[in-house]
């Protein structure tokens, strides 16, 4: 059996643990009335592929995230003593902080007529619902709620 056949298998089950799928939710703010999409993200905290239909129209593009919903660095140094006897100690290691507001991400839709639809969206994070909104080239806004796939 030759590598690339064990490769792929391999490649897509690490890609298919990366991907979080979101189901959008949007209500014009001049009815009740509501449409419904869902955001494909890549890997965790990065761009989406995103898809809504209104009124038998669809929607299509991207998300590119603005804010991230995490950071991470390293940090080094410090010391302390331990006991009567006075070691000293230096240490250092990985840090992940999360941003306690979730990510930020900008979406440009565009349906294939050439109409488009431009959403913003906030509390973007791993496993958590998000809101954000979403106009239209007529000015006509829509809220928006985003859920992790599979939650209610």
């Amino acid at each position: 059996m030759n590598r690339s056949a064990l490769l792929l298998p391999l490649v897509a089950l690490v890609l298919s643990g990366c991907a979080s799928t979101y189901s959008m939710t949007l209500m014009p703010r001049n009815s009740g009335k509501l449409y419904y999409g869902e955001a494909v993200e890549q890997s965790s905290g990065g761009p989406a592929n995103v898809s809504v239909t209104i009124e038998d129209k669809t929607y299509s593009g991207t998300w590119v995230v603005s804010t991230a919903s995490h950071s991470s660095g390293f940090v080094t140094g410090g010391f302390g003593f331990y006991g009567r006897r006075g070691g000293i100690g230096f240490g250092g290691g990985p840090v992940v902080v999360d941003n306690p507001s979730g990510g930020e991400a900008k979406a440009l839709l565009q349906s294939p007529d050439g109409g488009g639809l431009r959403c913003d969206f906030r509390g973007l994070g791993a496993g958590r619902s998000a809101n954000g909104t979403c106009q239209d080239d007529k000015g006509l806004l829509y809220d928006v709620q985003l859920r992790p796939k599979g939650s209610n």
